[in-house]
């Protein structure tokens, strides 16, 4: 088996709450309690669980947003914790994320030309022009035309916004995109669509996937693997179709029995 693209070990992340009392330590929330998981090349990892399990704080950690109390995340073989702030910001190329929300995320003063071209504006390496030639390209990448570059997010419907957030995503080229509840507010016939985008993406850019959802219908759609994330701690992992058929964890079995259709949406024909 190749090197991870992304190594996560022995993640903690502890934050402190205002003080209750004048004296004695400030109360913990102990939202990542020693998480530890890989993602290869070209792979999609699922992160499933419900509200609070840790999953965004996973994202967060990943995409160096927050530091954490121990443990570390590495991209291919750098701890992106340790980077001075010129090489993290120059990793930032490798690692992007799309958010949850399509109508929070995208700015509603700017034209998709903007929004799409704001990770290289952010590195500071491209002319104008090239940004816009880029995003152009990147909003063919994944359906949408040239000529939607000088409209305005609220033009669009709320799966056209998700794909001009994963173009933003997929403009600097990154061999890991971290999606957080990437469908969770879309409509079941757009969530499947969207999908099967970033599936055809994988498969025409090789890009690996951290995939952070409260679903395991969408995480079985997308994934090669899941990990249940259950109080801070990994409780299960394996094939999405191996924990549908023998989770053993009843945390695991309690989410599975919380799915309401009775059989989840596999991936399409012909995706590895």
């Amino acid at each position: 088996m190749s090197a991870p693209l992304l190594e996560v070990t022995d993640l903690v992340r502890h934050y402190e709450l205002p003080r209750e009392k004048l004296f004695g330590p400030p109360p913990l929330v102990k939202a990542l309690n020693g998480v530890s998981f890989s993602v290869q090349p070209g792979r999609s990892m699922g992160i499933v669980g419900e509200s609070g399990s840790g999953k965004s704080t996973i994202a967060r950690l990943v995409m160096a947003l927050d530091r954490p109390t121990a443990g570390s995340v590495k991209l291919e073989g750098r701890d992106l914790h340790a980077l001075p702030r010129a090489e993290l910001r120059a990793a930032r190329r490798d690692v992007q994320m799309v958010f949850q929300d399509p109508y929070g995320s995208l700015d509603p003063r700017q034209t998709v030309a903007r929004i799409v071209a704001e990770p290289l504006e952010a590195l500071d390496e491209t002319s104008r022009g090239e940004q816009r030639e880029r995003a152009g390209a990147s909003l063919a990448a994944v359906g949408l035309r040239a000529s939607d570059l000088d409209k305005y997010p609220h033009e669009f419907s709320g799966g056209q916004r998700q794909r001009i957030a994963i173009a933003r995503a997929l403009i600097t080229r990154p061999k890991l995109i971290v999606a957080d509840e990437p469908v969770s507010a879309l409509d079941v016939s757009v969530q499947a669509q969207v999908l099967n985008l970033m599936q055809d993406l994988q498969q025409q850019f090789g890009v690996s996937y951290l995939l952070i959802s409260h679903d395991l219908a969408v995480v079985n759609h997308l994934c090669d693997e899941v990990c249940v994330l259950h109080r801070g701690l990994v409780v299960e992992r394996g094939a999405p179709q191996q924990l549908f058929a023998h989770a053993e964890h009843p945390y695991t079995q309690a989410l599975l029995a919380s799915v309401p259709r009775a059989e989840p949406p596999t991936r399409r024909h012909g995706a590895e």
